[in-house]
Order: C-alpha cells, then sequence, then structure tokens
C-alpha cells in the first residue's frame, strides 16, 4: 500500500492525517496498520524514528469509530503504557493529532505532578489512557481506576516494560485486564529473552520486523575511543569544545553517572542538563525544552529516560558508558541521522567495557572504527584520575535547614550547651531525662530555657511531669511543638524520627 487512503482508514482520521500532510505511510505503517483494523495481537519491531506511534494510533482511532460504546466510569478504553512521562506525552499528542475529528477523549498520566488532578480527569471516564506504569499503579490503588473495561492494550519501547524494571508492575496491571483484548507491542528492540517473555501476553500475534533488530541507521558514522574511566570525563569536555557540535545527547549507564558528568561539564564551563528518573517533572520539563530550542546544546539521558526524547537536529551522540545490552546500542545511536542527515556516533570504552564492545560488534555484524585520542588531548594518569574521582565524590556538608540550630561544637550536648556546664556555666545537676517521642527509646536532656548571667529567685520547678501547663511566651523554645516544653533542639534536624 502506497497511500493512508489504500488501508480504508475512518474518514475523519484520513482528514486529519491529510492536514497534517502524511500521505504515504512509513514501512511499519504500512505493514503494521493493515493487521492491527482487523483485531489481531501483534508485534512490531522498528528503528526509532520510523512512525511506530502512528502505527498503532491510527488503526486504534479506527476501531473505536466503529462502536458507540462508551467509556466506564473511572475506566478505560484503550490503555497505551509508556516507560516515561516524556514518550507518554508524545503518545497522548499524537491521538489528539489524528483523533481531532473523532469525538473520543484521551488522557495523560503519570508519576511527578498532583495525583488530584489526574483522578478528576478519569472520573468520568476515558476512551485513551496513555500511563506509566507507576502512577497508573498508584491511581488504582486509590479506587479512581479499574481496568476491566479496556479492549486494547499497548505497550510502546515493549523491551523497556518487559524488562526487570517494569515487569513486576506489567504483571499486575495485566492480571486486571480483561482476558478478551487486543494487545499491540511495539519496540525498537526485542531481545530474544524479552521476545519470549512477550509472548506470553500476545496470542497468535503478527510479527513486523522492517528492519532487523542489529541494523544500525546507515547514516551515522561510528568511532570507539578507548579510555580509562578516569579519563573519560576530561576526554568528553574536550571533545565538547568543538563549537562544530551543535547539539549532542550523551548516555550513562546510571542516574548518578549522568548527574556527575554535567557537574563535570559544569567545571570547564560546558553547561549541560541531565534527564532521568530521579528528576522531578518540571526538572525534565525544563531540560528537554533547553535541548529542544537549542539553549543547552548537551543532554546526558540514562537508557529509560532517553525513550522518550525526540528531538530533530541531534548531531551527535556520546556512549560515555557503553550499554551492558548491546541492543541499546543501537537504539542510542539512532537518535541521529534523522530526517537524511548525517550523524557522529563516538563511544568511550575501558578496559572493563570491552567486553561490552564484542557483543555490540557480534550483534550488528560489524566493528566499530577504533580512532586515538583527538588532537590536543593529553589524557590524566590513572592516579590523577583516582584523585579527581575520589574529590567528586565526597559531599560537602549540609548545611542547616531554614530556622534550625547550628550543629554543636565539640564537647556540646545537642541542646547547645556543653556537656559539663549549663549556660551560667555552674556545674550541670542531675536532673531526670525525659523522651520527647524521639522514637528510638532514647532519653533527651531538658533544654534549659533562662537568660544568660546570675540566676535569681527560686529554682525554677520541672516541667515535665509536674502537672504544670507549659509556659507561654518568653523563653519558650522555639519549633518543639506538640511533644512539650523543653525539649532538645539539635536532634530534631539530625536524629532519627519516629
Amino acid at each position: 500500500m502506497t497511500q493512508f487512503t489504500d488501508f480504508g482508514l475512518a474518514q475523519p482520521v484520513l482528514r486529519a492525517l491529510e492536514e497534517a500532510g502524511y500521505h504515504t505511510p512509513t514501512p511499519i505503517q504500512a505493514q503494521a496498520v493493515p493487521p492491527a483494523m482487523t483485531g489481531r495481537d501483534l508485534c512490531g519491531i522498528a528503528q526509532t524514528g520510523t512512525g511506530k506511534t502512528a502505527a498503532f494510533a491510527l488503526p486504534i482511532l479506527h476501531r473505536l469509530s466503529l462502536s458507540d460504546r462508551r467509556a466506564p466510569r473511572r475506566g478505560c478504553r484503550v490503555l497505551v503504557l509508556s516507560p516515561t512521562r516524556e514518550l507518554a506525552n508524545q503518545i497522548a499528542d499524537s491521538f489528539s493529532d489524528y483523533g481531532r475529528h473523532l469525538p473520543y477523549t484521551n488522557t495523560v498520566v503519570f508519576g511527578g505532578v498532583t495525583i488530584g488532578r489526574q483522578e478528576r480527569a478519569l472520573a468520568p471516564g476515558v476512551d485513551i489512557l496513555v500511563a506509566t506504569p507507576g502512577r497508573l499503579i498508584d491511581l488504582i490503588d486509590r479506587r479512581a481506576l479499574t481496568l476491566d473495561g479496556v479492549e486494547i492494550l499497548v505497550l510502546d519501547e515493549a523491551d523497556q516494560m518487559l524488562d526487570l524494571g517494569f515487569i513486576h508492575a506489567l504483571k499486575r496491571i495485566v492480571k486486571m485486564l480483561p482476558a478478551k483484548r487486543q494487545s499491540l507491542f511495539f519496540s525498537a528492540t526485542m531481545p530474544k529473552n524479552i521476545a519470549g517473555l512477550a509472548s506470553q501476553y500476545l496470542t497468535d500475534p503478527v510479527q513486523v520486523a522492517v528492519t532487523p533488530v542489529a541494523t544500525t541507521a546507515e547514516r551515522v558514522e561510528q568511532q570507539v575511543i578507548f579510555a580509562h574511566t578516569g579519563a573519560k570525563q576530561a576526554l568528553l569536555g574536550h571533545i565538547l569544545r568543538d563549537p562544530a557540535i551543535d547539539r549532542v545527547l550523551v548516555f550513562t549507564r546510571t542516574k548518578h553517572g549522568a548527574d556527575r558528568v554535567v557537574r563535570g561539564l559544569d567545571k570547564v564551563g560546558i553547561a549541560g542538563a541531565a534527564i532521568h528518573g530521579n528528576k522531578s517533572q518540571p526538572q525534565r520539563e525544563r531540560a528537554l525544552a533547553a535541548f529542544r530550542d537549542g539553549s543547552c546544546r548537551v543532554l546526558v539521558a540514562t537508557d529509560i529516560a532517553a525513550r522518550g526524547i525526540d528531538v530533530e537536529g541531534v548531531t551527535h551522540v556520546v556512549n560515555f558508558d557503553l550499554p551492558n545490552v548491546p541492543e541499546s546500542y543501537v537504539h542510542r545511536i539512532g537518535r541521529t541521522a534523522r530526517a537524511g542527515a548525517d550523524g557522529l556516533a563516538i563511544s568511550f570504552c575501558n578496559d572493563e567495557e570491552k567486553a561490552y564492545l564484542r557483543d555490540i560488534e557480534r550483534l550488528t555484524r560489524q566493528k566499530v572504527p577504533v580512532v586515538g585520542f583527538p588532537e590536543g588531548f593529553v589524557p590524566p594518569s590513572r592516579n590523577e584520575a583516582a584523585e579527581i574521582a575520589a574529590a567528586e565524590e565526597r559531599r560537602p556538608e549540609r548545611g542547616p535547614r531554614p530556622g534550625a540550630r547550628p550543629a554543636p561544637r565539640s564537647g556540646q550536648r545537642p541542646g547547645g550547651r556543653p556537656a559539663e556546664a549549663n549556660r551560667s556555666g555552674r556545674p550541670q545537676q542531675g536532673r531526670p531525662q525525659q523522651g520527647h517521642g524521639r522514637g528510638d527509646g532514647q532519653a533527651q536532656p531538658q533544654r534549659q530555657a533562662r537568660p544568660q548571667g546570675e540566676r535569681t529567685g527560686a529554682p525554677r520547678p520541672e516541667r515535665a511531669g509536674d502537672g504544670r501547663p507549659p509556659r507561654r511566651g518568653g523563653n519558650r523554645p522555639q519549633g518543639g511543638g506538640g511533644g512539650g516544653e523543653g525539649r532538645a533542639i539539635g536532634w530534631l534536624d539530625r536524629g532519627p524520627r519516629s
């Protein structure tokens, strides 16, 4: 089929495609849309940027147009699961674009934002729900959502959804779905172990593989530079000083590694941003927006977070850490050289990662060319690099929280006075120590609340247990609240809490 009109799609869907300027389907769309329109289960594999979202969105919208069924209250008819918030947003936007002339509703839910608004959006029921697994389960647990009305299940980036990080959540979700449903799985890569797991959720599926999983993008030039771990940060900084590198995506294996790379770049005057699961939703949105508009030309990401990055004009991909799953390498470097442009993928490889490189070359059936250090780069010695890494790992001491008392000096109690004397310099009298809800069974000293200088008048009676109400105003300790007067303040900021 050479035109979307050949599929027999509903007229409102064709009208939306015409308005968007889409006339010719991509290979994955040409092979996946017809069987999906008939209700068959399907597993589709194609490289990033080949139109997989439309490959499942178009037949879903067509099937919904053939039925007058309404979405159940606090339920949905179509459930699309995505591993990242960014990808979930992109999928929801695609449904809105392709279904603009259809009277159907779609909603996207993910973590990092207020759940109350999402609960209100789901209350009347929605036709299409795009969700990340964690927030979906939160909504189910709060009885704001039920899944017994789902007709179609979609897993986008199915290899990640079926991997260790999401499989437990996915198993729980699938148990709540009707046994009779259509399931559509799409991904850029599908390792054999993941493919075997996917078969458990599909019934007699149509297999669509437009390009082999091991095929790398044709217009991507690949290079590998051998460098010990401690030299990688300096090497990255040296490479990124080249003004010809317009927009670069840097991959690390871990979230903390991504943050370390950004801090290292900042030290040499190169602005970068990190995107990973530990970042809040506003932080992720700001980082992506800055990367898209060019105000930030370096984005550091983990593999899962990068599944939601659809940014045009990425000129370079740098594998700061080689992936331990070779299929991820194919996915990473496919982020550049899009829409007929050229791209360069540079990989750093240390001694431990040489095995990963061999796995990548075995999968792709091609050697990655080895290049030397760029001109003018002098790598730090292993000892120098170790010292730099050790300094980086040493975190600065936390400052006091706003309104907190300063930390005690040596020889002081948490309340701030010397252990062997009270504020007036007199020896500390034996006083009963009261626990104040700390929760660890340790008694805490009473705080002395009297002015400096000579004591006058009779000794002040103990407040704890004497039956007298707490003293108001004056010398009442600040921030004590709710546990009686005179509790020590210092441990409130540092000790364990009940």
